[in-house]
């Protein structure tokens, strides 16, 4: 696992300019963020590796007990197109520290990076048979993992409506294990008390950050009333200056949606968030006639039930909403059936604490977001998902607990 991630650090550029042609990724953050981020995690599980150990039992009578934990056997994963390299190592990473064998299914706008690593690791020396990438769509490659009688798990990560399906084809097969990382409705709340060019820069970038594909998106963001009009007028101004272009220019913050499909979703909900009564305050158009390139957008006017402010658009549309009381905050930042994350901003550890202990969700940042770290676990809430990826939690998933017992005859001690 040490020379897979030294092998992966040596290519660097080449993942990187992948990730950017497949998804629409910035180059830049490919290569200084995703793809030493997936060393570091192969690095991080391969620590790991040696220090997967059972227990010793104190069992009643004369009998000696210990557990094992054994890998769980093959397992199946499946991954998302927004962040192809990340994603692949989430999953791989800790299963190949657990011993498992694996069938990795990339999303079919995305193969290039998990052929490409599937490649470095045969380098690194893998043993055949043991990280194998099979491309293909979900209704076939997909669902012929998710229903098959060999393989012993599953670790899906997607949207909520083909988790369940997951789910299904699992219990319909072998009852194989099932973990599942799915969508987001992320609230961000800013309290009166903030530094609001601070909350300005929280907000704007865990909304418009990866052109909004990504799960854990903030993208309904709740500000207390003293403070709306100047939140509101400065998040306007910045957005101006959020670039969006050529994902290969360095100067660029935002690329295009990763397909067409993608691209009319999203403008499909910009319409209905207007058609609802909503307003925008900016953005609401594609930025040129060629490409998949959407406008920094802000609704202003959301009310809660609206399907901008329910649904995961998983683009760059962000929901502007006012709040007056903690209490009402925490009420409607729950008001949604995912639990993935949010952002709290406040100076007050109290508010701080009180607010983050009262949300449902898997991850709550507090004056930052997207902060990820290989030793901190990460997965949902509710519709959100079940299991955690990241940190030692993320073993838990590859490995089997068996306890084994042997009398002992004439022990001074029980």
């Amino acid at each position: 696992m040490m020379k897979y991630a030294d092998l992966i650090d040596q290519h660097a550029e080449e993942l990187a300019a992948l990730e950017c042609l497949d998804a629409g990724k910035l180059f830049l953050l490919n290569k200084i963020l995703d793809v030493p981020g997936a060393s570091n995690m192969v690095r991080y599980y391969a620590g790991a590796a040696d220090k997967i150990h059972g227990e010793t039992l104190k069992m009643q009578g004369e009998f000696q007990g210990y557990t094992l934990r054994e890998p769980i056997g093959v397992v199946g994963h499946i991954i998302p197109w927004n962040f192809p390299t990340v994603m692949f190592f989430f999953k791989v990473a800790p299963a190949l520290a657990a011993g498992c064998t694996m069938i990795v299914k990339p999303a079919e706008q995305t193969p290039l990076t998990a052929l490409y690593y599937a490649h470095l690791g045969k380098q690194a020396g893998i043993p055949d048979g043991v990280l194998n990438v099979v491309t293909g769509f979900g209704h076939t490659a997909g669902a012929a993992i998710t229903a098959h009688m060999d393989v012993d798990k599953v670790s899906f990560t997607g949207s909520t409506e083909v988790g369940r399906l997951v789910m299904e084809a699992a219990a319909r097969s072998n009852l194989k294990s099932v973990s599942l990382e799915l969508g987001g409705k992320s609230p961000v709340i800013i309290f009166d008390d903030a530094d609001v060019d601070m909350a300005v820069d929280v907000a704007r970038k865990a909304i418009f950050f990866n052109k909004g594909e990504i799960c854990v998106a903030g993208s309904r963001v709740y500000v207390q009333e003293e403070i709306y009009d100047e939140f509101e007028r400065k998040i306007a101004e910045s957005s101006k200056n959020w670039i969006v272009g050529d994902p290969f220019d360095a100067h660029v913050h935002q690329g295009p949606q990763v397909d067409k499909k993608q691209f009319e979703k999203v403008l499909k909900y910009i319409d209905h968030g207007k058609r609802e009564g909503a307003t925008i305050l900016t953005g609401g158009k594609p930025c040129s006639e060629k490409g998949f390139y959407i406008e920094p957008t802000i609704f202003t006017d959301v009310k809660d039930d609206m399907l901008i402010a329910k649904d995961e658009i998983f683009g760059p549309v962000m929901s502007l909403m006012k709040f007056k009381t903690i209490e009402e905050a925490i009420e409607r930042a729950n008001n949604t059936r995912y639990g993935l994350a949010a952002g709290i901003v406040t100076k007050d550890l109290n508010i701080a604490n009180r607010v983050s202990r009262s949300i449902r969700a898997g991850i709550i940042w507090i004056n930052c977001y997207f902060a990820f770290d290989n030793d901190c676990p990460f997965g949902g809430y509710k519709m959100s998902g079940i299991g955690r990826d990241g940190g030692m939690h993320a073993l838990e998933k590859y490995l089997h607990v068996k306890s084994v017992v042997t009398p002992i005859y004439g022990s001074p001690w029980r």
